[in-house]
């Protein structure tokens, strides 16, 4: 009993000593790499290096500790695919363009990016590209008669199949996402969500192999209004943002959380700031209650679960990642930045 006791006391003072998450108040920013292209795709590789895809073909690598750029371009048929989606495994780069024709690109043994899948279609237009392992991966895209376009490889990227519309629940019309920020789609362990361009979201327990509807309590009423970007704390906590970038001062239901795993979702900050967001992603390290959010109307900071938010920079990109709990890289029209946090 004796042990016991001590060991509750030991635990509650460790809880006790555990400092809270620290609000940013400020954030500079740096300009790392700039050129004529759209970038809406990062990925850290590991902790010294960013990938990145973006439009005109243009794909690389920013060295953090150097600032070293590494570029190239690839072209299909002529033409120079947008990437809007990059992921990768232990061994592998990917990334998946935006539009008709689908290209999705892996690393090849000699450096160079072979063609691993290929769609045609007039609606074809994939969102987002993530794995799971170093075995298997996702990419989801727009679809049609209420059936979203899946992809699923087994194979480390090897081969793609295409999910049957059978294999999926059916959701209404016209269905896809926002490829805003190769963020529509959060892993953690075996679970799955994918937030569509709908009300409703799709769940898979068991890395795509089953898939649910959830519904959310966002209400759409106009075409670009919707839940652009999704990220998860772990499995339970999670927390979604939007709104419609063709008004981007509406701030009604565009901030959703759960703390459930996403079987149930609440609207967050209804009718307060900010307004139209590409991307969110929480503070590592920050209990789940230290978030940053960007779009073209800036970047703007919760401390406290998304209940309320602070306006940090007026300075616009499309997509965030964080390095740590107080650097992150951020993507947008021309550039890439560094974001330091204070």
């Amino acid at each position: 009993m004796r042990n016991l006791l001590w060991s509750l006391i030991l635990i509650a003072a460790g809880c006790a000593n555990k400092p809270e998450p620290v609000p940013f108040t400020q954030v500079e920013i740096k300009t790392v790499f700039s050129d004529s292209t759209s970038i809406r795709a990062i990925e850290f590789l590991d902790g010294r290096t960013l990938a990145f895809a973006g439009s005109e073909g243009i794909y690389g690598t920013v060295d953090i500790a150097t600032g070293t750029i590494r570029t190239a371009t690839i072209g299909f048929l002529g033409e120079k695919p947008e990437f809007r989606a990059v992921a990768h495994t232990k061994t592998d780069f990917f990334m998946l363009s935006a539009g008709n024709p689908a290209l999705l690109y892996k690393t090849s043994d000699n450096g160079s990016m072979d063609l691993v899948y290929l769609e045609e279609g007039d609606t074809v237009f994939y969102d987002a590209l993530k794995f799971w392992n170093d075995k298997e991966g996702i990419a989801m895209g727009d679809g049609e008669n209420g059936c979203p376009a899946i992809l699923i490889t087994r194979d480390g990227g090897h081969t793609w199949s295409k999910l049957s519309c059978g294999l999926l629940p059916k959701l209404e019309g016209a269905v896809g996402a926002y490829a805003a920020s190769n963020t529509n789609i959060e892993i953690k362990g075996d679970k799955t969500w994918i937030m569509t361009s709908k009300e409703q979201m799709l769940y898979s327990p068991d890395r795509g192999r089953t898939w649910n509807i959830v519904e959310t309590p966002i209400e759409i009423n106009e075409t670009y209004h919707g839940i652009y970007s999704i990220d998860f704390y772990d499995e339970t906590l999670g927390f979604g943002i939007g709104g419609d970038f063709s008004q981007i001062e509406r701030n009604t239901s565009n901030k959703i959380r759960t703390e459930d795993g996403g079987q149930t979702w609440s609207l967050v900050a209804e009718g307060m700031d900010p307004g139209y967001k590409s991307c969110v992603q929480f503070v590592p390290g920050s209990a789940g209650k230290g978030m940053v959010a960007i779009g073209l109307t800036g970047i703007d900071h919760s401390n406290d679960g998304g209940e309320s938010w602070e306006r940090l920079s007026e300075e616009g990109f499309y997509t965030l990642r964080f390095l740590n709990d107080s650097v992150a890289f951020a993507a947008g029209r021309n550039r890439i930045s560094q974001l330091k946090f204070k």
